[in-house]
């Protein structure tokens, strides 16, 4: 892509405020912290379970392929495992690894993720704790259990994608995941809207998931999707910053959580969406190809 191009992108990219949810979560870990009470809150018999600690910034194992192998990157940023909270104590398991970004230039993006990624980590383990001794003071014998890590979905020369999973087990078990997508040499954190001209890449995103989703369950039964008008949560389109990431060929993927446009039982769904259904609405092909 050339120069003009470049500066276009990363222009359009500046106008964009970082997520409000980052500056929520982040906003919300402040205020906590400012108003925590002492470890001692949680009890003396969690107390002694509970280990929370601090890792000696171990690369994940996801990262094995370092970046620092391919010599074209200038600036190579490493994923880590910050912080880890455990606690096993009968039907009571929790297991949550905070990621963290390091070796940004862009240090106020790199500050706001790591803060946005420790604060949901301490707002899980929290509500983790909450509910489990909510279950023992109506002296339940309950099961509960809360796995939170991350996976390096993409890595390439240009781009990084992160997932963030949660997978929650009650009753029964729910699986959630989030991405950020980071362009590592221009240092931009890659959103949805940035990589079209209009918002008129959502209709179109749409009408090729609906399209996938219909030729599915054409070919196994098994597969079921919310899209007819009938269907109380029917899929009609997706949201202006939907959930996604950028694959190892430069192919946009859509991914929903269970229950968003299907079934529990179907899990985590993802859509692959050609390249060349969104050419007349890309910006440029720097990312996608």
């Amino acid at each position: 892509m050339d120069n003009n191009k470049m500066e276009q992108l990363k222009n359009k990219y500046k106008d964009i405020p970082i997520p409000s949810e980052l500056d929520r979560v982040v906003e919300q870990a402040l205020r906590k912290k400012n108003n925590k009470r002492p470890l001692a809150w949680w009890g003396a018999g969690v107390a002694a379970a509970a280990v929370i600690f601090t890792t000696s910034l171990n690369i994940s194992p996801a990262l094995a392929k370092s970046l620092s192998d391919v010599p074209v990157v200038k600036n190579i940023v490493e994923v880590l495992t910050f912080k880890e909270y455990h606690l096993n104590e009968g039907n009571y398991e929790a297991d949550i690894q905070v990621p963290k970004v390091d070796n940004m230039e862009n240090t106020s993006l790199q500050e706001s993720l790591n803060n946005k990624y420790l604060a949901e980590s301490q707002q899980l383990y929290e509500k983790f704790m909450s509910e489990m001794e909510a279950q023992k003071a109506f002296g339940e014998d309950g099961h509960l259990r809360i796995e939170s890590g991350f996976e390096i979905k993409t890595e390439t020369e240009q781009i990084l994608s992160i997932g963030r999973y949660v997978e929650e087990t009650m009753a029964s078990s729910m699986r959630t995941i989030h991405y950020d997508t980071i362009d590592k040499q221009n240092q931009l954190l890659i959103t949805l809207p940035i990589l079209f001209k209009d918002s008129s890449y959502q209709e179109i995103i749409s009408e090729n998931i609906k399209q996938q989703m219909r030729q599915q369950m054409a070919v196994d039964e098994s597969k079921v999707y919310w899209i007819e008008p009938s269907d109380p949560d029917a899929f009609t389109t997706i949201k202006e910053n939907q959930n996604f990431y950028i694959n190892a060929d430069n192919q946009l993927v859509i991914s929903f959580n269970e229950y968003e446009v299907a079934p529990g039982y179907m899990g985590t769904v993802e859509f692959v969406i050609p390249t060349e259904e969104l050419q007349g609405v890309l910006v440029s092909n720097e990312y996608l190809k």
